[in-house]
């Protein structure tokens, strides 16, 4: 089994990028927090520009997926972007549908959705987490060939893991706000303890 992969440890608060560093950031990848047997390994769609900056995942200011990670249960505190790697002690790692920093998702091309697609599934092979979480409604329909497909439980598995579609939790998605995603996070956590104890 491959080892863990994850960011140095930095228990303090990192200076926020510049601006200059952020549009610099066009293109750079953030790296996989990933190890074998994950209860949840989230894929999102791909780095902004400020994780990018950063080399953090959902690291732009006002991104809520870790305060919605706290209030679904997953982490009894709200873990900072840097704080990352310890999701890998709670068995929950993060990876990305295509791993470029863009400014918007819209940026990526259809073929870049199909081949993260592929990318994923080796990953899923490679490291066998129980369950993977897509972090984004459109970047899945486009990804996985199912332009109907709502949040929630999937019917088609991905290698032996279960498959669960999540909403964006950008600050900028105004279709699903705080409680909404607290909710269907809260649902995947508890499939997620119902299959551990089985």
């Amino acid at each position: 089994m491959p080892p863990a992969v994850f960011l140095k440890d930095c228990k303090v608060s990192p200076t926020p990028p510049t601006r200059a560093e952020v549009l610099a950031a066009a293109g750079r990848t953030v790296p996989d927090v990933i190890a074998p047997r994950l209860r949840v390994l989230f894929c999102g769609i791909n780095p902004g520009l400020y994780s990018g900056a950063t080399g953090h995942h959902f690291a732009r200011p006002g991104n809520r997926f870790w305060p919605v990670l706290h209030r679904a249960g997953f982490t009894d505190r709200i873990l900072k972007p840097w704080e990352e790697e310890e999701l890998l002690e709670l068995r929950y790692g993060i990876t990305n549908l295509v791993a470029r920093a863009t400014a918007t998702a819209a940026e990526l091309s259809k073929q870049e959705f199909l081949a993260g697609r592929q990318r994923l599934e080796r990953k899923v092979k490679r490291y066998q987490p129980k369950w993977v979480a897509v972090v984004g409604i459109g970047a899945y329909r486009v990804a996985f060939g199912r332009p109907r497909a709502l949040i929630g439980l999937q019917p088609e598995r991905l290698g032996s893991a279960g498959l669960w579609l999540l909403p964006q939790p950008s600050g900028l998605n105004a279709n699903h706000q705080l409680p909404a995603l607290t909710a269907a996070f809260r649902q995947l956590r508890t499939a997620a303890v119902r299959r551990d104890n089985t």
